[in-house]
């Protein structure tokens, strides 16, 4: 029984790690964030090398930066209304981005990347009626891409390189609903892996048929995040389980699925652009969590189950004048969470995202860009079914309500 507690504890480490803390959300540049998160067959500055890394090879600039930053303010409610229960999680993070790229030739173009997609948390209160699954968790991740893009004609263009991806995170759980300590204290587990590190590729490809349209096509591959030898410490531990509940290290492999987004812009005039974006995520790949226990613990597996999802992102820019560009977007996106597995350290279902922005171009190298997202999750009434407690699974489940708004601001310079 001890074995599965504890592996349930590692279930939240792997998911904080897809999710960002609990939520998937989008803010890998300020121009392309205004437009609905569109961008795959957008050329608009050295974010390119995100959503579509073929892109640079079209950037008029043989020099291009694009730096920003966001402030994301999450809020979750939960209610479980048969017991009077209550709960919510406020959190505030800080994910950035840094490109930059460099036109060697007029076919060869170079880039670097540097993002942070996972970078969020989740905070609910110690103790909490649904601590025996989480109490907080806080991930910090850097992506590092670079980027070699070939341009085969002025229609097409191909491009391609490895990503590097550091990351740390933390978490604290309580080990079941009742175990305390003789004080009364409850007895809760922390976890943090250091250093974690991983390597995957990605690859792009645009075509432009004709001067006003272009198609785009990028592909992610799965990362798989090797946590080796991470901490396990545990707290306020009875007299009775003090032989058992030694600290210890453990290893555990975190998979983060592959990604393949095509879609397409078109130009109507030489002031509006119009662009759509559809992505698939393959998260199909995240049957179950394996890990081993440096301890008489041992080895679990444990189910998760989840699906592939999709997103569709619609988004348009105008010129307004020769100084203001203006921005709006949409995106519907899907939950990879099936039924029975809703746990509240992903407490996220199917969501809507309403994006606004703009770029004041002081000159023609220099410009200023802002961004705003609104992020609704679909409120739900789900469980979690597979925490094991006396040989048995029990359900914990309530009323979740999720949202997430986002300001952004960035600086882009070319020349």
């Amino acid at each position: 029984m001890m074995r599965k507690l504890l592996s349930l504890s590692l279930m939240a480490l792997a998911t904080s790690s897809v999710f960002a803390g609990g939520y998937r959300v989008s803010l890998q540049g300020q121009k392309q964030l205004a437009m609905g998160h569109t961008g795959v067959a957008v050329v608009n500055s050295a974010e390119s090398l995100f959503f579509n890394p073929a892109g640079i090879s079209f950037l008029e600039n043989k020099f291009n930066v694009s730096v920003g930053g966001n402030a994301l303010f999450a809020n979750v409610k939960f209610q479980n209304e048969t017991y009077n229960w209550n709960a919510e999680s406020k959190n505030v993070g800080t994910p950035f981005s840094v490109y930059a790229t460099y036109k060697v030739t007029d076919w060869l173009s170079v880039g670097l990347a540097v993002y942070t997609p996972y970078g969020s948390a989740v905070d609910w209160d110690q103790d909490w009626q649904g601590s025996h699954l989480v109490n907080n968790i806080d991930l910090e991740a850097i992506y590092v891409q670079p980027t070699i893009a070939i341009k085969i004609n002025d229609k097409m263009s191909i491009a391609g390189g490895p990503i590097f991806v550091t990351g740390h995170v933390k978490l604290n759980k309580n080990i079941d609903r009742s175990m305390s300590d003789e004080n009364g204290n409850r007895t809760d587990v922390s976890i943090e892996a250091k250093g974690v590190t991983a390597w995957g590729w990605n690859a792009g490809l645009m075509f432009n048929p004709t001067d006003h349209l272009r198609i785009g096509f990028n592909y992610r591959s799965e990362i798989t995040m090797e946590a080796r030898g991470g901490d396990a410490t545990f707290n306020d531990v009875p007299a009775y389980a003090q032989g058992t509940l030694t600290n210890t290290t453990f290893d555990a492999n975190l998979p983060l699925p592959a990604e393949i987004t095509v879609g397409l812009s078109y130009e109507f005039t030489n002031k509006l652009l119009v662009a759509f974006d559809y992505n698939r995520t393959q998260w199909g790949v995240y049957k179950d969590l394996t890990v081993q226990f440096h301890n008489a613990v041992g080895t679990s597996v444990n189910p998760r189950n989840y699906k592939d999802s999709n997103a569709y992102r619609f988004g348009a820019q105008y010129k307004a004048t020769d100084k203001v560009v203006v921005r709006g977007g949409y995106y519907i996106d899907e939950s990879p969470v099936q039924a029975g597995y809703f746990a509240p350290e992903t407490p996220r279902n199917d969501s809507r995202g309403y994006t606004a922005g703009m770029t004041y171009q002081f000159n023609k190298r220099f410009g200023v860009d802002l961004s705003l997202l609104y992020l609704h999750f679909k409120q739900t009434n789900s469980s979690y079914d597979h925490f094991v407690e006396g040989g048995n699974e029990v359900s914990f489940g309530g009323t979740y309500k999720s949202a997430v708004f986002s300001p952004g601001v960035g600086i882009t310079y070319g020349f």
